[in-house]
């Protein structure tokens, strides 16, 4: 099976975690996409979608599934999206496509996170994946000096502007073994946004799409 075979087996796969007329949480990229691919089918057996970034919006309006904004909605029972990294603890870096500001924001009001991935972004330690780290842009030089002291590589995304009107600064080198421990510390630098660690709330089912099928991991109860 090829990447995108396997983006969409486990895409596919997250329907089964929709019920019948709930409210969606819809992530972006291009697992997510497949994911909005695989909702068109039963748009009239949900309540609607909220989605965490404008491509995402554009996708799902494109297939006649409901728009609804986060604000007007009660409950969120599940949240579907994919993820750069992911570890075993159901840590993971989002933000590859910039939409971690919104793909956090509609997480944390979930009820169930559920990730869609392929076996590739199963790592043991985070990190190999530079992590993006939404920045106001008048910070952005402090900022970058700032995660250079914590001996991060920063490089500015050049050319790209979040939906929120921000940029993006990516930091390699990075070995994360205290994701959460670092994903505070980086928010507390004045300027940033976000950062795209998910550990404070990760995910709670990763379904992980291998050659020979979807592996379903839940997370360890604490």
């Amino acid at each position: 099976m090829t990447q995108d075979e396997l983006k969409r087996a486990a895409a596919l796969a997250a329907l089964a975690y929709v019920a019948d007329g709930i409210v969606v949480g819809v992530g972006t990229g291009s697992t997510a996409n497949h994911f909005i691919d695989g909702l068109a089918a039963r748009k009239d057996r949900i309540a609607g979608a909220v989605a965490s970034s404008e491509a995402s919006a554009q996708r799902l309006a494109a297939h006649g599934i409901p728009l609804l904004e986060l604000n007007d909605v009660d409950r969120l029972p599940v949240y579907v999206d994919g993820a750069d990294e992911i570890d075993g603890g159901m840590s993971m870096i989002k933000g590859g496509g910039g939409a971690l500001t919104r793909e956090k924001i509609v997480a944390a009001v979930a009820d169930v996170f559920v990730c869609i991935c392929d076996d590739s972004k199963r790592v043991s330690v985070l990190g190999g994946f530079p992590l993006p780290v939404e920045v106001i842009p008048m910070a952005r030089r402090y900022v970058m000096a700032r995660l250079t002291a914590l001996g991060g590589l920063p490089r500015l995304r050049d050319g790209f502007i979040t939906d929120n009107g921000h940029c993006i600064i990516d930091v390699a080198g990075l070995s994360i073994t205290d994701p959460c421990d670092l994903e505070c510390t980086i928010n507390q630098i004045p300027g940033v946004v976000t950062n795209g660690l998910f550990a404070q709330r990760g995910a709670d089912v990763l379904l992980l799409a291998r050659p020979d099928g979807v592996m379903t991991i839940t997370r360890s109860p604490t």
